[in-house]
């Protein structure tokens, strides 16, 4: 059974989604403020967060911005209102993973979860532990959201580790774009396949000796991309 946080003040919100993730079969932990939530998450981790930007005493983006810099890769969803709008893309950017605007229908909201706890299970097969990989002089903790070339600290956003992760998670495979966007990006937010090259660029230019000629993640033409294994 997955467990969820949800972090809401508003006593009606929180009363309604806890009865909605209680009748899907989640267990569900709830706080009414931001240090609360910190407090909790770190007696007892939920599966995903639930979070509320407009909280008391310390605002949802302060509650991401923390867990993110302790290195955890907990699913975060961001509860925003559509005057929140540039709170929403800050968001985005401390490492919440998605976003649903109020007022929402519970369905989207489930939707959305299930979609990102996907995206976060381990894949059949794959080891519990199977956090760390090395590949030429890079190697990578996804349990500390760290990555070293040639011993010196990378420095990832949030969706280029999401996407490194999975060609690491998938050598080998030749995965298309559309497919990459289905995974690594929201499917409602999904942009064009054009975002996925130029983060495929970015990641080049940060692990490859040689981006213009890589050895690592090489193109496959007219199909999408493949990590060399």
């Amino acid at each position: 059974m997955s467990k969820v946080l949800i972090v809401e003040d508003e006593a009606s919100m929180a009363a309604a989604l806890r009865d909605g993730f209680e009748y899907e079969g989640y267990a569900v932990a709830h706080a009414a403020d931001g240090e609360s939530a910190l407090d909790m998450l770190a007696d007892d981790p939920p599966d995903l967060l639930i979070l509320d930007i407009m909280l008391p005493k310390m605002s949802g983006l302060d509650v991401c911005k923390q867990i993110r810099a302790g290195g955890s890769a907990l699913p975060i969803i961001m509860l925003t209102a559509r005057s929140q709008e540039i709170d929403k893309v800050l968001g985005l950017k401390l490492g919440a993973d998605d976003y649903v605007t109020k007022p929402f229908s519970f369905l989207e909201l489930m939707a959305r979860v299930e979609a990102l706890l996907r995206r976060s299970a381990p894949t059949p097969g794959e080891a519990a532990g199977a956090q760390v990989f090395q590949f030429g002089d890079v190697a990578v903790d996804f349990r500390k959201a760290e990555v070293r070339k040639a011993g010196e600290l990378v420095d990832m956003s949030r969706r280029e580790l999401r996407l490194l992760e999975y060609f690491l998670r998938h050598r080998g495979e030749v995965l298309s774009r559309d497919r990459i966007l289905d995974v690594v990006w929201d499917y409602n937010n999904a942009p064009l396949t054009r975002t996925v090259d130029m983060h495929v660029a970015k990641l080049r230019r940060k692990l490859e000796d040689e981006p213009a000629d890589p050895h690592w993640i090489v193109t496959v033409h007219r199909v999408g991309y493949k990590f060399s294994e």
